[in-house]
């Protein structure tokens, strides 16, 4: 395996990425927005815009290369309720709807603790097992012509194979489903009577099968091309990194932050502060926290974020400007609290910039301290690139940061499914901790302002 074709579906974007395994070469095919339609019975993902977004990207592949196989991973908190023929009975809900909000009391009665999921209670739809009650409940008669619950690689999978899966990754983030420390389903699942639609458990890395005819003939690929079963976009991001036991941290960044630890200590976790247990490629669970990062970054700097110049990182550092959290309070570390800045905002794009940059790291690190994270600090992602924000990371923590490209992660993790990459990768960016009083002052009495905050909270 060679040439791997990865179906990248973000909450943001949706790319069809060509990885060479033999390079570690990257390419982004096609890119186009991940719409959300707000009618119909409540607002859900165009699918079929989708659809044909992939396979005009898939033609567009082939006529410039062979491809060996076609590998998945989509962002979280999605499932597709599909019927015998795979048509969906409902559309696939836009996670950030509240409609699952409305029965929130019914469905607390009903969910299994964080200490059985390692999953805690999150805001619409972001535990499945939220939006699929509130869909049985609100919608009982589609819900019944339901054969299959996908969750959202699979669905996209089983739509080029004609195969039904369940997978690991999927099941394991946040979604009150999965037990992690055991590998099986949560006790929700018999208790609504769900067993029976989930399909067989299958590894995010399995071949689960050919490229449909109908399939190949409209992307004019081999109909023999194998598909694999897909994965989780943020546990992809770690498969380059399940090679050894070495203990360290994997921060995949894009509009959220998602926070992992390989080989942490194993702690207690507070489910209240958007802490959970993930499940890694090998289905082992993995310490993670989350924090919407890259939202609430473009929110601060309104879009307009430029790279700070020296001296607009230190005016920001001298005058101690510091935004204070939450811009999104039902989620992140600190849920609950308001959005301020101390003492005042920046007045410039730069100054801005430079202001956000800091404060999406100091956020980052408390993540990293929540889940009893150890050793090196690998950014992949957006903020991959962003050198304010990694040595505002390092000095935090403590730690040195370790850069992995902005393109990197998401995609090559997803590829490595089909197989081992060929070569090394290239060298990542190493940046320590400062030593300056300017930025070591800076980060401790942020963390002070912030947990005495937090402690005082009502």
């Amino acid at each position: 395996m060679r040439h791997i074709a990865v179906i990248d579906i973000g909450k943001t974007n949706a790319k069809l990425l060509s990885v060479d395994l033999q390079t570690g070469a990257e390419t982004t095919i096609a890119r186009r927005a991940n719409a959300v339609i707000p009618t119909g019975p409540y607002p859900h993902f165009d699918i079929e815009g989708l659809w044909a977004f992939v396979l005009s990207a898939l033609a567009q592949l082939g006529r410039q290369r062979n491809i060996d196989a076609i590998s998945i991973t989509t962002h979280g908190a999605s499932a597709a309720l599909i019927d015998a023929q795979g048509a969906l009975v409902l559309p696939v809900l836009d996670y950030e709807h509240d409609g699952p909000d409305r029965l929130k009391d019914d469905y607390a009665a009903l969910r299994p603790d964080f200490s059985e999921t390692g999953s805690p209670r999150l805001p619409g739809g972001l535990n499945i097992g939220a939006q699929l009650y509130w869909q049985a409940q609100q919608f009982p008669q589609a819900f019944e012509k339901a054969k299959f619950i996908l969750t959202y690689p699979q669905y996209w999978s089983h739509r080029l194979t004609g195969v039904a899966a369940s997978e690991g990754t999927s099941l394991g983030c946040h979604t009150d489903l999965w037990q992690p420390f055991m590998g099986c389903f949560s006790s929700l699942v018999p208790k609504m009577g769900w067993q029976e639609l989930f399909p067989p458990l299958r590894p995010a890395s399995a071949f689960l099968g050919a490229l449909l005819p109908k399939i190949a003939a409209a992307t004019g690929l081999p109909a023999g091309t194998p598909v694999l079963s897909g994965i989780h976009d943020s546990n992809a991001s770690l498969v380059p990194w399940l090679e050894d036991d070495t203990p360290r941290a994997v921060l995949s960044t894009g509009t959220w932050m998602i926070v992992m630890a390989l080989g942490a200590p194993q702690r207690d976790l507070d489910g209240a502060r958007d802490v959970l247990v993930n499940v890694n490629a090998k289905g082992a669970p993995v310490p993670t926290a989350r924090f919407m990062a890259g939202r609430e970054f473009d929110e601060i700097t309104e879009g307009r974020a430029v790279p700070p110049s020296e001296p607009e990182e230190n005016a920001i550092l001298s005058r101690r400007i510091m935004a204070m959290p939450s811009r999104h309070p039902d989620t992140g570390p600190f849920p609950g609290q308001t959005f301020e800045w101390s003492p005042g905002a920046p007045t410039t794009p730069g100054l801005c910039t430079a202001a956000a940059s800091f404060y999406v790291a100091l956020m980052g690190a408390e993540c990293l301290d929540l889940i009893a994270a150890t050793g090196d600090v690998i950014v992949e992602g957006p903020f991959g690139g962003n050198m304010a924000f990694a040595r505002m990371l390092a000095t935090a923590t403590g730690r040195t940061v370790c850069l992995a490209g902005q393109g990197a992660g998401t995609g090559l993790g997803a590829a490595m499914l089909a197989g081992p990459l060929a070569t090394q990768r290239p060298p990542m960016q190493r940046v320590s901790p400062e030593t300056d009083p300017r930025w070591t002052d800076y980060a401790a009495q942020w963390q002070q302002i912030v947990r005495r905050r937090w402690a005082g909270r009502p």
